[in-house]
């Protein structure tokens, strides 16, 4: 991977250990700046007052958890960046809790017990492997379909989809 040292991350974790453990990460890996937060409403207030490129965020977290810090990132009418690559970690993979973290608009997805080569590719997912925004009626966020299919001939995607006539 290319440095990451203008890199400006934002880690947010209720739990410092889990915080030291994953600045260690970070710093190790060459990124230049790591602001910290213990909950998504210290968060909010770091993304006012500084260039935050990327937040690693924890899903359980009291008062502001890492879904709700998300939602607010990416549809409060006062975001700083409603497009900041968000990376969610959890101790629970439950599939609801990533299907949860998704609809939220989170870009990606880390589990832990962390490791420095899974978060390092999801960094590297976020910055080489952008993948465009959404806006719904019900969800502003990044595409949650992780494939497109270029060559995909077959019926609408979706019912809500818009019909599209062959010549």
């Amino acid at each position: 991977m290319s440095s990451l040292s203008a890199l400006h991350v934002l880690l947010v974790d209720d739990n410092q250990h889990m915080r030291t453990i994953a600045s260690a990460v970070l710093k190790s890996a060459g990124v230049g700046t790591v602001r910290e937060a213990a909950d998504g409403g210290s968060a909010l207030e770091i993304l006012r007052e500084y260039p935050i490129d990327l937040a690693i965020v924890d899903f359980n977290m009291f008062p502001l958890d890492g879904v709700e810090f998300t939602r607010l990132v990416r549809n409060s009418a006062d975001s700083p960046n409603p497009y900041l690559p968000i990376i969610m970690m959890t101790g629970h993979s439950a599939r609801s809790r990533v299907y949860e973290a998704r609809d939220a608009g989170v870009t990606e997805f880390v589990v832990k017990p962390i490791t420095a080569k899974a978060v390092l590719d999801r960094i590297q997912a976020v910055i080489f492997h952008t993948r465009p925004f959404v806006r719904t009626e019900s969800y502003f966020g990044p595409d949650r379909r992780r494939v497109q299919k270029p060559d995909y001939k077959g019926p609408r995607r979706r019912a809500s989809d818009q019909a599209t006539v062959d010549s």
